[in-house]
């Protein structure tokens, strides 16, 4: 028996419009975003950081571990942003730059998952610091097994554990941007939410 096509004309307008929606919405993003990776095009704004240049793929952490001795896991600098402070002995400067950093990522609203918040210092007891911030994850072990870890974030020739800057990892490891400690929080939340808006990683 011979099957007729029993598509009316309305019919196939409406397949035709279907057909355009699902270019839209799946053809043209994988578009704009081949042709912005072509042509090197970024999101107009000035950002207020400093690009570390070339960006500074981190280090497997190797025996690095957390403040309650756990390892920590070899993707621990990948599958998220990380914010990251760098500090010796974490005093009154310190915890104010941890309280920018708390505020900071509540601020990013549904982006919270998409980072992390990381103190690195050889204070060993930060017992106060994780009943404050309970969600912070704190790298705290003795200089001499810390230093290349607190090195990689020197820029600048500054002596990174004082400088009382934050740093940005993005989610493949690399460390890419860092903030004057004068800047207000303002200032670089919007540039932290710009590029976690514009970016596909984390």
């Amino acid at each position: 028996m011979q099957i007729e096509e029993q598509f009316s004309p309305q019919q196939q307008r409406k397949g035709r419009v279907v057909l355009i929606l699902m270019l839209i919405f799946f053809v043209v993003p994988l578009l704009v975003v081949f042709l912005m990776y072509k042509y090197n095009w970024m999101p107009s704004g000035a950002s207020v950081g400093e690009l570390v240049k070339p960006a500074r793929l981190m280090a497997d952490v190797g025996q690095l571990k957390n403040e309650a001795g756990a390892n920590l896991p070899n993707t621990f600098w990948k599958e998220r942003w990380s914010i990251v402070y760098v500090s010796a002995d974490c005093q009154k400067t310190c915890l104010d730059k941890l309280h920018d950093m708390r505020q900071l990522h509540v601020s990013l609203y549904k982006d919270m998952p998409r980072a992390q918040r990381v103190l690195i210092t050889t204070m060993q007891d930060t017992t106060a610091i994780k009943r404050d911030y309970p969600d912070l994850i704190v790298i705290n072990q003795p200089s001499n097994e810390i230093s290349n870890l607190m090195s990689a974030f020197a820029v600048n020739d500054e002596a990174v554990a004082s400088a009382n800057r934050l740093y940005l990892v993005d989610p493949l490891g690399h460390l890419m941007m860092s903030y004057q400690p004068e800047l207000p929080l303002a200032a670089v939340r919007k540039d932290v939410t710009r590029l976690l808006r514009f970016s596909w990683a984390g």
